[in-house]
């Protein structure tokens, strides 16, 4: 039974992160904004780490259990995901990246390297316990510098975002005061499944389940829930979208209209993306058209990209 639930969820991660590259590929190919980049390399590590460090040691313990000493097997598998943990750290860099980006922020220079210097120096005194001769429980120590680092950066990172100063790429501010205790109730869920587990299978097949769902978050929600496009983030006259808001007078609701609207969307699907009736896109509409002083969507579209 096991097995078979090893194979069912061994399938489910395989598809989430050929989902979570795949969506975030198309977001930074098609949106063309810079910080879906970051948010790509995060997709492309953080699930590296999940089939080298977690995948990995679970095949480990699987095939070599009967064969060797369970000192030797302990040892391996934890030298398994120590040898991951290099890609989790990218992770966590290419995340706060993200974030501090996305909240209108450009981080200090010192950021990357303290930030590199610092977890490779942990996880080279990690490895040195790992591979020594020490009477310490190397695998509850990867366990808890796992759940400790995840809980910190992964709290910076929701810090930044629903800190934000200022709407930027187009990301409206409940956006951004949705994403950010997303982002921490996730990372809550996966440590707390993290802590439950000492040598169930299950808890561990639960823990790896968890780990590439909440993975997928970003994202599916940039792709299916966000208003955010392909609006260009600077217009011909050197306006940003936020600016072209402002000029305009255009509130939160009216913003993401505009931009369904310069999407191509239909009164209709607008109403069924955005969840209001079909009139009240209608009066938002009459009232952007008016503001900027236009009189169909053609004419608007032209003014948002800056073709007027």
């Amino acid at each position: 039974m096991i097995q078979i639930l090893a194979y069912l969820v061994f399938v489910l991660t395989v598809a989430m992160a050929a989902g979570g590259i795949s969506l975030s590929s198309r977001l930074r190919s098609g949106s063309k904004v810079e910080i879906f980049s970051y948010l790509l390399y995060f997709e492309v590590f953080v699930y590296a780490f999940g089939f080298y460090g977690l995948w990995g040691q679970m095949l480990i313990n699987s095939l070599l259990a009967k064969n060797i000493s369970s000192e030797l097997l302990s040892m391996f598998s934890d030298i398994s995901v120590l040898l991951g943990l290099p890609f989790l750290v990218f992770a966590w860099l290419m995340l706060l990246q993200f974030s501090i980006r996305i909240s209108g922020r450009n981080p200090a220079k010192w950021f990357v390297p303290v930030f590199l210097v610092f977890n490779f120096s942990v996880i080279i005194v990690i490895g040195y316990l790992v591979t020594g001769k020490f009477a310490t429980d190397t695998a509850l120590l990867l366990k808890y510098y796992f759940i400790t680092a995840h809980f910190v950066w992964l709290f910076v990172a929701s810090f930044f975002i629903h800190f934000a100063r200022q709407r930027k790429n187009g990301i409206s501010e409940n956006e951004l005061k949705i994403i950010a205790p997303a982002i921490f109730l996730i990372m809550l869920i996966q440590c707390i499944s993290l802590i439950l587990y000492s040598t169930q299978v299950w808890m561990a097949l639960i823990f790896i389940f968890l780990f590439f769902a909440g993975n997928t978050f970003l994202p599916i929600w940039f792709t299916y829930g966000s208003a955010l496009k392909e609006i260009p983030e600077e217009t011909v006259n050197g306006l940003t979208y936020e600016e072209f808001c402002k000029k305009y007078d255009i509130s939160p609701r009216e913003s993401d209209i505009v931009r369904e609207i310069c999407n191509g969307l239909t009164n209709k699907e607008i109403s069924d993306k955005l969840f209001i009736s079909l009139q009240t896109v209608k009066d938002h509409t009459h009232r952007i058209y008016i503001k900027t002083n236009v009189k169909n969507r053609v004419q608007l579209i032209n003014l948002v990209k800056g073709g007027r």
